[in-house]
């Protein structure tokens, strides 16, 4: 039903969409941020790589087009998504956005980890998350954030990302303006 009703939504000029991911961070796996491995100590342990970034911002895409999220499209429970890049899950929300006429108009992401520091890597990872989105860099926004040594974030046994994705209508767009 729902996914019947986003198919018949109206063609809006603008469209917004949150997302929210947190993973359990253990030893022996690998921290995989925006597409980007970051040398830690410990990983995501999760049914795919993840990367809590790229599912995010796959989420805020998703929300932003009113379909199901990640969860529904890319089942955890489904052998086949096991150990998954999530540039699969990224390409796919790309794809749904386009179909549907629109392109992102900026991405605002916020990494809260206590452990390891993000702005090392905010280069690599803005130039990775436009790349797979087909932006330039000055639309693709990442801070990061630690959690004050408080709950499972702040212990360094979680980390969490928020994103906010503004998508423009192709219609809509200036002439001549890209993004």
């Amino acid at each position: 039903v729902r996914a019947a009703a986003a198919a018949a939504a109206p063609a809006l000029p603008f469209r917004v969409g949150h997302g929210f991911d947190l993973h359990r961070l253990e030893p022996g796996y690998k921290l995989v941020i925006g597409g980007k491995e970051i040398p830690h100590d410990r990983g995501c342990m999760a049914h795919s790589d993840g990367d809590v970034l790229l599912h995010c911002i796959v989420d805020s895409i998703l929300g932003a087009l009113s379909l199901p999220d990640i969860g529904q499209i890319f089942p955890d429970n489904d052998p086949k998504w096991k150990g998954c890049s999530s540039d699969v899950f990224m390409r796919e929300a790309i794809r749904l956005m386009e179909e549907k006429g629109y392109l992102i108009g900026n991405l605002d992401c916020t990494i809260i980890a206590q452990r390891p520091k993000m702005s090392p890597h905010k280069e690599d990872i803005v130039r990775n998350v436009s790349e797979l989105c087909g932006v330039d860099p000055s639309v693709v926004n990442i801070k990061a954030k630690t959690h004050e040594k408080v709950d499972s974030l702040g212990e360094n046994r979680s980390i969490a990302c928020h994103t906010v994705a503004m998508l423009i209508h192709k219609d809509f767009m200036p002439e001549g303006f890209t993004v």
